[in-house]
């Protein structure tokens, strides 16, 4: 069963759209086709990182303070950012359980990534909308 409220609560002048940072393990195929997807989209703002150190962005403390939630590809990054980073008050971490066998923008992980995360965007939409009064 999906909880609701997977965003921390942030002071809404901060910025309307929710903040989403995508995370693999080096920033190469998976969470850069995840930012490329939602780039664009209105209703969310995004960012991608990985866990390497030698990722292309590696995951940071400005990451981690920006993101109202996180996504990431497999459940073993969950675990590994919650101990990099445990004297940080962390968003909602969620896993998409998306295997490391695709390459950047492939059809087939394009089709996971948006069937696994959209019910989270519309539900961040829908939230912050009401929040804001529109």
């Amino acid at each position: 069963m999906i909880k609701k409220n997977h965003f921390r609560k942030k002071d809404k002048s901060e910025h309307s759209k929710p903040h989403i940072l995508f995370v693999c393990g080096r920033n190469k195929w998976r969470s850069p086709t995840a930012e490329r997807i939602y780039q664009n989209d209105k209703r969310v703002e995004v960012r991608s990182a990985g866990m390497s150190g030698k990722s292309k962005h590696p995951i940071s403390n400005d990451d981690i303070a920006w993101a109202d939630l996180i996504f990431v590809m497999e459940s073993g990054y969950k675990s590994r950012i919650l101990g990099l980073f445990h004297n940080y008050s962390l968003p909602k971490i969620e896993n998409l359980d998306i295997p490391d066998e695709y390459e950047y923008m492939d059809e087939e992980l394009i089709e996971v990534i948006e069937k696994r995360v959209e019910f989270y965007i519309q539900e961040a939409h829908r939230d912050r909308t009401a929040s804001l009064g529109t």
